[in-house]
Parts: C-alpha cells; structure tokens; sequence
C-alpha cells in the first residue's frame, strides 16, 4: 500500500503506514523470540496500529474524501486492514486473560 501511495502521489510521507507495518512486524519477530516480553511487544503493536488508525482517520480520510479516485479506495484498504487488525489483538486480548 505504501509504496503504491508512494507512485502514486511522489511523497515520502505515503510510507509512513509502510514504517509502522514494518515496525509491527519487528514487534511479531522480537514476541516470537523472546516470549517473556511477549506481552509488552502486543501492546506495543496495539498502539502502532492505533495510532495509524487515529492518523487514517482524523488526518488523511478529510482530504481523501474530496479527492476521490484511488487514493480513497486505497485509504479505505488501510482503514479497514488496521481495523481489522484492531480486532483481532483485541480479541487475542481477551482470549489471553481468560487463560
């Protein structure tokens, strides 16, 4: 996604969601690796992809819903996959604490 934004539009600030993926993976690679910082690298996620959510959102979907095209339909794909990424360490969470 990032790099199609990237093509796209010529901006360095199109990788920014690219950045926080990548450090998300970092986070998944490092909790794989050592499990008793398993915890902290989960919540460290959960507030990476809260915060590109937050920045989706509030910054970007304004200015994409005047634009239209592609970037919209992109921004809808980021919006929803961090969503849905949302819910499922949400869910992962609960299932967590009830062990």
């Amino acid at each position: 996604m990032g790099l199609w934004g990237f093509i796209d539009v010529s901006s360095v600030t199109a990788l920014i969601p690219s950045i926080f993926g990548v450090l998300i993976l970092i986070c998944y690679f490092l909790s794989r690796k050592n499990q008793k910082l398993n915890l902290i690298f989960a919540h460290i996620a959960v507030l990476l992809t809260i915060l590109i959510l937050i920045a989706l959102i509030g910054t970007r979907l304004p200015k994409s819903l005047d634009e239209g095209g592609l970037g919209l339909i992109r921004l809808i794909i980021m919006i929803s996959t961090c969503s849905f990424a949302l819910i499922i360490f949400i869910k992962s969470f609960i299932e967590s604490r009830k062990r």
